[in-house]
């Protein structure tokens, strides 16, 4: 179900191949003039004291924005309904959004929300503390999972704590890192604060990776637990690999194809992936570089390379075409948390070069399953690139051992440790919700 709020959809109730069904729909919760639904979420058959949990998720981003934050939290709220957990999700209309939402069985809950300058595509929640304390008040979450920072996300965690109800909260995206990319370092420490104090304030904070656990605990965040990513490997597979897009592409017999996946932006420190590449083109001049993803730096980077092929943002099975179709993924960050392209290019079969940190430091082994480089060293990361390519048979090697481990990054095991995790918070906090039983199937009426 969605409960869409503000413009000129205020009020209208759109439902959505619910599987619980609720007894009662009294629309009384308001912000400003819109108003939501009192959804009696727990009044299904489910009434025996096993029935599932019910957890509200609040974000600021969700299908069908593109990006890893939108992807994973996608993946574990269909996870927790599998599992028998009954979901209300809280975000802002995305652009461009059909209906029914990627996880209908879910209640959405759609609020009033702003674009980003420079991302069309982006909203940011704004606050909604009158319709969550109104309607957490009518159906009390056993627990509130906060996904992004933002003002609503903020709202979320104010209004949680005032009724008493478990705040969990993720560390997704590197914003303190961003700062400096975009003329804003004087408020690194300002913003990193900020972060601090809101995740201090949440029962446990998730974070995708030990390093990232270190390193936040060093800077003063508490209650910090590891549930790292997932990738689909039926999607991103090797048997996807078209010799017909690799001619579309501009690619000649068994050149090298070189690729990039991500948001092009000042940030993902994309100068050294060109410099990568020329250097690579000094001893492959038949190498081809495709660059598939959009942001603000997308038009200048075209003008500036106009021999390397600028696809757009892609998804699916023909992002996945594309990943299958490549030879060495490049991916030259230093500011992810994680970073699923990874994992993505590695299930794909493709030998990776990044630097050694988030999923690359959890993942790749050094010249056994993908190139790992010291944090920073730009040199050496357009030398190890540039390597690689000219050592075909070592290549080889790596794609296949890089689609082993991919095969072992299994999305359950990641979610029931997730749900065993906000449980405990739960628990810890005086209510404990049979969160970890699973389901026979998706919650159903």
């Amino acid at each position: 179900m969605v409960l869409q709020l503000g413009g000129q959809n205020r009020g209208r109730v759109h439902r959505h191949c619910c599987n619980t069904r609720p007894t009662k729909l009294s629309f009384i919760c308001s912000i400003g003039a819109a108003h939501c639904g009192n959804v009696n979420i727990r009044d299904s058959k489910h009434s025996d004291p096993r029935r599932p949990a019910f957890v509200s998720v609040v974000t600021e981003t969700f299908p069908p924005e593109v990006n890893g934050v939108a992807h994973s939290i996608a993946r574990f709220c269909a996870g927790m309904i599998t599992r028998g957990v009954a979901l209300q999700i809280v975000r802002p209309r995305q652009s461009g959004e059909s209906d029914p939402p990627q996880c209908p069985q879910a209640r959405h809950v759609l609020v009033e929300g702003l674009t980003l300058p420079n991302y069309p595509q982006v909203r940011l929640g704004l606050p909604a503390n009158a319709l969550l304390e109104k309607s957490w008040s009518l159906e009390r979450p056993d627990g509130v999972h906060i996904v992004t920072e933002g003002p609503l996300g903020w709202s979320a965690l104010h209004v949680a704590r005032k009724l008493g109800i478990p705040v969990t909260s993720s560390f997704h995206t590197n914003f303190q890192g961003y700062a400096s990319h975009y003329g804003a370092g004087i408020l690194t420490r300002a913003v990193t604060a900020y972060l601090r104090h809101f995740h201090n304030r949440t029962n446990l904070t998730f974070v995708p990776t030990a390093q990232l656990r270190d390193e936040l605990a060093g800077r003063g965040f508490r209650n910090l637990a590891v549930v790292g990513r997932g990738v689909d490997t039926g999607l991103f597979n090797p048997g996807l690999r078209s010799d017909a897009l690799r001619f579309r592409l501009g690619v000649a017999g068994n050149a090298p194809l070189v690729l990039h996946v991500g948001r092009l932006a000042p940030e993902k420190n994309l100068k050294v992936l060109f410099d990568a590449f020329e250097r690579i083109q000094r001893h492959r001049p038949d190498a081809r570089l495709v660059v598939v993803g959009d942001g603000p730096q997308r038009a200048a980077l075209a003008r500036e390379h106009p021999d390397c092929r600028f696809t757009g943002m892609l998804t699916g099975k023909v992002l996945a075409e594309h990943y299958a179709s490549a030879d060495l993924f490049l991916y030259p960050s230093l500011t992810e948390t994680f970073g699923n392209v990874t994992l993505e290019a590695m299930a794909s079969g493709l030998a990776v070069v990044a630097f050694d940190y988030a999923a690359a430091r959890e993942h790749i082994r050094h010249m056994e399953n993908g190139i790992s480089v010291p944090f920073g060293d730009a040199k050496g990361f357009a030398e190890m690139a540039s390597v690689i390519v000219r050592s075909p048979i070592r290549m080889q090697m790596l794609r296949q051992e890089a689609r082993v481990t991919a095969e072992r990054l299994d999305w359950e095991n990641i979610i029931d440790r997730f749900v065993e995790e906000i449980s405990g918070a739960v628990s810890a906090q005086g209510r404990a919700p049979n969160m970890t039983q699973r389901a026979d199937s998706a919650v159903t009426a």
